[in-house]
């Protein structure tokens, strides 16, 4: 063991065996709330997961400075559970706002929830409510200064890593969403019914967005240095284009829409189909999103000379030309709920351009109000034979 791990290990000990102020015996009203407000039995179990935390506080050992700082935490906070459980407005700006706090204010609701849950007596739904309600109340008191804190952690030196950290997070479950998604969806788990699949398109559809979004703030934060690969590979357009098509077509179809494709005269090309794919997903998606009636048109066409243009057309409301301004501003804020915009980060679109610009042309758009919305493009795509790519 090392001096550092042996100095705290009996630091933890120590506080373990402190005995608890005679004060703060009792956070709360040991008698219980008034009669008809809270059921004894819900009283209980608040009254039980208190004292855990009270009895093990070494498990917030590490956000304290003594169990006298502990008790003397909950019963404030306890005080202010028990006061907004029985309707009354507690003065939660009087609260300590750190986090211990906030740990103590977890431990107390997840243990509260653990003495509730079956095979516990069932207790009655709406008082069960209130409790949690009152939890929850005193927990956004805390938040203020927590968002604070995490403000301050952004707009510090380590704030760009914190946000890459945070995207790598949201990857691996997501991954793991569209992986089952799609196993579920070829019945390799057992049968799927019609609406079953649709659902499960549907799921898989949000996760790869999510998933991409995730990737698109790792890759925005790093400069955008590997938004492409480095060499050109041989690629099937159209199995570009049938891919986009597969995912967004569960969205397609609950809102009513048809997914057109327009294939071009050469299918098998050179260039780098990964970025390709992102673009012309995330147009799509966002043209889909914009789209009341009518339907959604992707389509490759040949111009000569190895060129293709790759188009996503909508037939939705139109940008107004307002927006226009900042449409492919990363991270910029809508001045209106529900204006126009590729995304509420702007950062969809502002990725899309990079990927462009990073495969030698520049991302255009045309818009008509009420007409709708053409994103477009135009690459020098080699021809490939079809053997390169089997």
């Amino acid at each position: 063991m090392t001096p550092e791990a042996l100095r705290t290990g009996l630091v933890a000990n120590e506080r373990r065996q402190a005995p608890v102020p005679a004060r703060h015996q009792h956070a709360w009203d040991p008698d219980g709330p008034p009669a008809g407000t809270i059921a004894p039995a819900l009283w209980a179990a608040l009254q039980g997961a208190v004292e855990e935390v009270r009895s093990e506080w070494d498990r917030i050992v590490e956000h304290a400075a003594s169990v006298e700082e502990v008790t003397s935490h909950l019963a404030e906070l306890g005080n202010a559970v028990r006061g907004a459980a029985l309707g009354e407005e507690p003065d939660l700006s009087a609260l300590p706002h750190s986090q211990l706090s906030r740990r103590i204010l977890a431990l107390v609701r997840s243990g509260f929830i653990e003495r509730v849950s079956p095979p516990a007596p069932s207790p009655d739904i709406g008082q069960l409510l209130a409790v949690l309600r009152a939890i929850e109340q005193v927990a956004q008191g805390l938040e203020p200064d927590w968002a604070q804190h995490l403000s301050d952690r952004l707009s510090g030196p380590d704030g760009l890593e914190l946000v890459v950290e945070v995207a790598h997070d949201l990857r691996s479950p997501l991954t793991s969403i569209l992986f089952l998604a799609e196993t579920l969806q070829r019945a390799r788990s057992g049968p799927v019914n019609e609406v079953q699949e649709r659902q499960l398109g549907l799921i898989y559809s949000a996760a790869f967005g999510l998933s991409s979004m995730a990737s698109d703030v790792i890759e925005l934060a790093r400069g955008g240095d590997r938004l492409v690969d480095l060499d050109p590979l041989p690629f099937s357009m159209v199995d570009i284009f049938e891919s986009v098509r597969d995912i967004v077509l569960p969205i397609a179809e609950e809102k009513g829409l048809e997914v057109r494709l327009g294939f071009p005269a050469h299918d098998f090309r050179v260039g780098h189909p990964v970025a390709l794919s992102r673009v012309l997903l995330n147009l799509t998606t966002n043209a889909l999103k914009f789209t009341g009636d009518g339907h959604v048109e992707l389509t490759g066409s040949d111009l000569g000379g190895n060129q293709v243009e790759f188009s996503v057309r909508d037939t939705g409301r139109g940008i107004p030309s307002q927006n226009m301004a900042t449409l492919f501003e990363p991270f910029r804020r809508r001045q209106r709920e529900g204006e126009y915009a590729f995304s509420g980060s702007g950062l969809g679109l502002s990725i899309c351009r990079k990927l462009v610009e990073a495969m030698g042309s520049a991302l255009q758009v045309e818009t008509r109000q009420d007409i709708g919305t053409r994103f477009y493009f135009v690459l020098t795509l080699p021809p490939a034979g079809q053997d390169l790519l089997g």
